[in-house]
């Protein structure tokens, strides 16, 4: 077992920030830490990390309980908060190398794993530079390195992607996505697209509580379907369509796309394609339409707040 937290509780004054927070991750891969603001993300990433100490309740990292053996435990995690924990007056090599002294690496191996993670992060030609006169994106990939030079089994990131252009945060998902390859990683972020193409399973905290734990596919079903999306090379009418038994309405996607909204089961699919083959609308694609990430975490947090 990568994670477990048994009971884990915290709360700054009287009121608690998380209550029986109950996570188990075994395995590499990505897993979504989601929740809105203060809803307890931020303090569960700071106990893992071992930088908060519980009200109440245990971590253990690979199986080593945080509270009785820090050290050991903290050997195990890597983390890479959300304000990149960089010292921009030194050279990419300094910064790298100073990180590998704090994780406990040993002197003789500190080079090997300075030149490891640079080549896995692909920040090698950047070696000599100063930190402070790299592009968002290096610095990111320097701020990853440092996650990983001492070869965690737990990498925790706090919204990795946070501030990068468009082509800056196709190359760090890519690196993620290596990472986890070898790594246990636990991503929190607010941009549920990218948890999405990213992640294989999903924790979700509101109010303090885990509301939601199990895999994607879950995550994503979790609203069931009520519309499906068609494209045609004849696209019928709004009568025509309304005429199919269970559509409850219609909007074009583009000329020949449109999505349709249904009331009853599944079987609209076999409707469509009977009435198209009838009609000579010419169908060629229809797709169940999933309901939008941003839908299904507002119904769990609604669901919770009740």
């Amino acid at each position: 077992m990568i994670l477990r937290t048994e009971g884990l509780s915290h709360r700054y004054t009287s009121s608690w920030a998380i209550h029986d927070i109950g996570i188990r991750i075994e395995g590499t891969g990505i897993i979504g830490l989601l929740g809105s603001n203060g809803a307890g993300k931020s303090t569960t990433m700071n106990i893992i990390c071992g930088t908060l100490k519980p009200t109440e309740g245990n971590v253990y990292i690979d199986d080593i309980d945080l509270r009785k053996h820090p050290e050991e435990a903290k050997k195990k995690i890597g983390y890479l908060p959300q304000t990149l924990p960089l010292y921009t007056d030194l050279t990419v090599d300094e910064y790298l190398k100073y990180c590998a002294q704090l994780r406990l690496v040993a002197k003789d191996k500190i080079g090997s794993a300075v030149r490891e993670v640079k080549e896995r992060c692909g920040i090698t030609q950047v070696s000599s530079r100063l930190i402070r006169n790299l592009s968002g994106g290096y610095r990111q990939r320097v701020g990853i390195a440092q996650s990983i030079i001492h070869r965690p089994r737990l990498i925790v990131m706090d919204e990795p992607t946070n501030g990068l252009d468009p082509n800056q945060l196709i190359e760090a998902r890519k690196l993620i996505k290596e990472i986890a390859e070898e790594h246990t990683v636990l991503l929190s972020s607010h941009i549920l697209s990218e948890v999405n193409l990213l992640c294989k399973e999903i924790i979700m905290i509101e109010s303090g509580r885990v509301v939601f734990s199990d895999s994607m596919e879950s995550f994503n079903s979790y609203i069931q379907s009520r519309s499906v999306i068609v494209r045609m090379e004849n696209p019928p009418s709004r009568e025509e369509l309304f005429r199919i038994r269970g559509v409850a309405g219609m909007e074009y996607i583009s000329e020949k796309k449109l999505r349709i909204y249904f009331e009853g089961g599944g079987e609209i699919t076999e409707k469509i394609i009977a009435a198209s083959v009838a009609g000579n609308w010419r169908l060629q694609e229809i797709n169940i339409d999933k309901g939008e990430l941003d839908d299904i975490f507002k119904l769990i947090s609604q669901q919770t707040a009740k």
